[in-house]
């Protein structure tokens, strides 16, 4: 294949990640690329290591759309199910993430318009094939190569657990800071690194619902980032942590920190749910089977009753969450070697090789 129309996000949200990847080795690949950015905005500002090479070529690919807009080259939209109706070519192809469990009408509908539609996960291949979408296969992302091991030392005699992801229900952010404040609160052997900032909310909005989840104390060793706004400033954070509790999110599309972490040799807590059985298993990660299901619904980002998002999400019990942290207490010290070697099965490369295989066939 040598050309292809291709629609996505370039911004420091987890799409805008998975997008600029996914360029990068259209990149790598020579593939003629007609680029349609979403809102035709173009932000690197996460991204930092790109070179100056890449992004005069993204910048030309964008430029250049019009010129070489052709409807012979296949389209790949990476987006949402919801705003999945425009189409760039007679031959599309939709790439997305899906996190709930009860396929609406209108979103089988819309995947069903598209000529393929790819899911991150197993997870949600099965539910909307179940539901009778027939045309969706699974193609999983892979590590950003942006990260890496630094070998530092970040935190001396202290073991560091860390929260990354924007703050939301389904993420259960508000749980786990009231359940770790409980068990390691203001000791000084144990610290909690949050970087949880959810770009959807105003600052006295996240602020207020942190008091809230912490019934309104104030511990001194659970330490809030402010925006991270690079993948090497990312990178670090990653790196500083040594139990990465992000995994016991309810409902997933990947689950990016929890998996980067693991990459990177450090130990993630997985909840045994969703996109989560993908690549996390008892070798690589401490898993936490789910205690019970529960509504999705948030009334800000998942509302009962609309067209998008609607079903439940996974959740686990108070003593399996302290559980699993001593499990990961006792592992401190010792690198997560299964989940480097996700890196040799899980990476874009083979992630693009297996999406433009199948826009060929």
């Amino acid at each position: 294949m040598k050309r292809i129309n291709y629609n996505g996000p370039i911004n420091p949200l987890s799409f805008g990640n998975v997008s600029y990847n996914i360029l990068k080795q259209l990149y790598k690949k020579n593939i003629e690329v007609c680029f349609f950015p979403m809102g035709n905005n173009l932000d690197f500002s996460a991204f930092d290591k790109a070179s100056e090479d890449f992004k005069k070529w993204v910048y030309k690919c964008y430029e250049d759309r019009y010129k070489n807009l052709s409807p012979d080259s296949p389209a790949l939209r990476m987006w949402h199910i919801n705003g999945s109706d425009t189409r760039y070519s007679k031959r599309q192809f939709l790439y997305t993430f899906y996190e709930c469990d009860k396929p609406t009408e209108t979103e089988l509908n819309l995947c069903n318009y598209q000529d393929k539609t790819i899911f991150s996960s197993s997870h949600a291949n099965e539910v909307f094939s179940k539901n009778g979408c027939n045309n969706s296969c699974f193609i999983p992302i892979g590590f950003d190569e942006d990260f890496y091991e630094t070998g530092k030392t970040y935190l001396e005699n202290k073991i560091n657990f860390g929260l990354v992801g924007k703050f939301e229900k389904r993420k259960h952010t508000a749980r786990i800071l009231k359940l770790w404040a409980d068990k390691y609160g203001n000791n000084k052997k144990y610290q909690l690194t949050c970087s949880i900032t959810n770009p959807f909310f105003k600052k006295e909005q996240q602020n207020s619902l942190i008091l809230k989840a912490l019934d309104g104390k104030l511990y001194n060793n659970i330490n809030f980032l402010p925006f991270v706004k690079t993948n090497t400033e990312m990178n670090e954070v990653y790196n500083a942590i040594d139990i990465n509790l992000s995994g016991l999110s309810g409902a997933e599309g990947w689950n990016l920190p929890a998996f980067n972490s693991s990459c990177l040799g450090k130990w993630s807590i997985v909840l045994n749910s969703t996109s989560h059985k993908d690549w996390a298993n008892k070798d690589n990660a401490i898993i936490v089977d789910p205690s019970e299901q529960t509504d999705i619904y948030d009334d800000i980002f998942f509302t009962k009753g609309q067209d998008y998002n609607q079903g439940s999400m996974s959740c686990f019990s108070d003593d399996d969450f302290y559980k699993a942290c001593e499990i990961a207490e006792n592992k401190i010290g010792k690198k997560n070697t299964k989940g480097v070697e996700l890196i040799k099965e899980f990476n874009y490369n083979k992630t693009v090789d297996k999406i433009l295989e199948l826009m060929q066939s």
